[in-house]
């Protein structure tokens, strides 16, 4: 996985994605709206503790608005969500309390705010989310089902309740309906998505592409290929928004046999072509596709199909694999290690690594996380940790290539550390087989006219 990917995470290339950030757009300034319109009513009235309560509505709706509107829809949805939960019980505990004219209904947001932390969590799993989902739920049963009358309490005045209990039961069904069809919409998305991504291995429209992987010199290694997709329909979709969907949907295992195919093919081209027969291929191995009991007898017919040298071969895992039957997955990885094939450890230091795991597993090289690479360079903490982090791998015998490296400070830095293989944007972005291989032939045609120059 290389910075490329993480650069796209935040690109939402397919329409029904953007009409959801869209909508939770409009949600956010909906939330305004309210809370403009209650400021209003009470503040003619004199009721200022709920005029201090719409104006926080108010700030709720405008920081997740702009949070939002800057990429960071995850962060901004959990904390207006937290926000709404805590305002939505306080607004229902202190001053509305149910009596004889009026109930209570400030409860009923909570269910809205459940149902998008469910659209939150169906788009980005977290513990965070499904926590606050939880807690939404629960805090709804407890307002629907108890007075839970408290000293505290400054009941809003009947009079204006009794209105307001009909205009908020109208605005909160609203909005529930609201969010019933964006989840029937982001429902059908993913359906559609699943049906493309199957067309899509039949029509042959996916791609490899390749970034360069470099030693201390800067001379090319190897490459890794990254998959793209090339929708006639969608356009160029961002691999952070099929992936997914192909892993939920089961469909990351036949794409990733196409790739792991693709990718030997080309080795097999490149052992015999003199300029590219020293060049290793990294190919990206998910955690379900490892797993599967066919896995290593396809890797097997692949080699023997395509006549691939294994030892040219890395497969790149993710530490998610670590959250998985940690026997089965030795036994697998050094099944595959015993074909010759080099294993990688990708995103190395992003959450589940220790010493004990890579004691155990039979790795051969780590890939050091492009976040250690771009905080090395920020502080003597960080740089302090990133030499580390090399240290470790050496010290057990492992290859360390650090991926995102983009600056010349970063290079010298790592390079300086014991780091012997790089990858970034600094060596060359991803780019077609042609184009790679063309590159390949002008540094050697020019390496070559330099020693003739020399020698002369």
């Amino acid at each position: 996985m290389t910075d490329t990917l993480r650069a796209s995470t935040s690109a939402l290339n397919s329409q029904h994605s953007r009409r959801l950030v869209v909508a939770y757009q409009y949600g956010s300034l909906a939330l305004v709206a309210i809370g403009l319109g209650w400021a209003v009513v009470f503040a003619s009235i004199g009721w200022w503790p709920v005029v201090a309560m719409d104006i926080l509505l108010i700030a709720i709706g405008l920081l997740s608005y702009l949070l939002i509107r800057r990429g960071r829809l995850n962060i901004g949805l959990l904390i207006s969500q937290t926000a709404l939960i805590l305002l939505a019980g306080t607004i229902g505990l202190l001053l509305d309390v149910p009596n004889a004219e009026a109930p209570r209904v400030s409860h009923l947001y909570l269910l809205v705010i459940a149902v998008l932390g469910y659209l939150n969590y169906r788009r980005q799993p977290s513990r965070a989310q499904f926590a606050l989902i939880v807690i939404g739920l629960l805090s709804f049963i407890a307002l629907a089902s108890s007075p839970l009358p408290t000293p505290m309490a400054m009941p809003v005045p009947d009079s204006v309740r009794v209105i307001g209990s009909w205009v908020n039961t109208i605005i909160a069904v609203l909005m529930l309906c609201a969010c019933v069809y964006a989840m029937q919409a982001e429902f059908s998305r993913m359906g559609e998505l699943s049906r493309d991504l199957m067309a899509a291995l039949w029509n042959d429209e996916f791609q490899l592409v390749y970034q360069p992987q470099v030693n201390r010199d800067r001379t090319t290694i190897g490459a890794e290929a990254l998959l793209r997709w090339n929708s006639p329909q969608r356009g160029m979709v961002s691999p952070a928004d099929f992936i997914p969907e192909a892993e939920r949907s089961g469909l990351m295992v036949r794409i990733g046999g196409w790739v792991l195919e693709k990718g030997c093919r080309t080795l097999a081209e490149w052992n015999r072509h003199p300029d590219f027969s020293h060049l290793t291929l990294s190919v990206n191995v998910s955690a379900r596709q490892l797993l599967h009991k066919d896995f290593e007898p396809l890797v097997r017919k692949v080699l023997a199909s395509t006549g691939a040298d294994p030892r040219r071969l890395i497969l790149e895992l993710t530490e998610s694999v670590l959250m998985t039957e940690m026997e089965l997955v030795v036994g697998k990885l050094e099944a595959l290690h015993g074909l010759g094939i080099t294993v990688s450890l990708d995103d190395f230091g992003t959450g589940y690594s220790s010493l004990a795991y890579l004691r155990r597993l039979p790795i051969q090289q780590l890939k050091i996380d492009r976040g250690f690479v771009q905080d090395a360079v920020k502080s003597a903490r960080s740089a302090s940790l990133a030499e580390n982090v090399i240290r470790i791998g050496r010290d057990l015998g492992q290859h360390v290539l650090a991926e995102g490296v983009e600056t010349e400070q970063q290079h010298a830095l790592l390079a300086s550390a014991g780091c012997v293989q790089f990858q970034g944007y600094l060596y060359g972005k991803p780019v077609t087989l042609a184009e790679f291989e063309r590159r390949m032939e002008d540094k050697t045609q020019s390496h070559a006219s330099t020693a003739l120059r020399t020698a002369g």
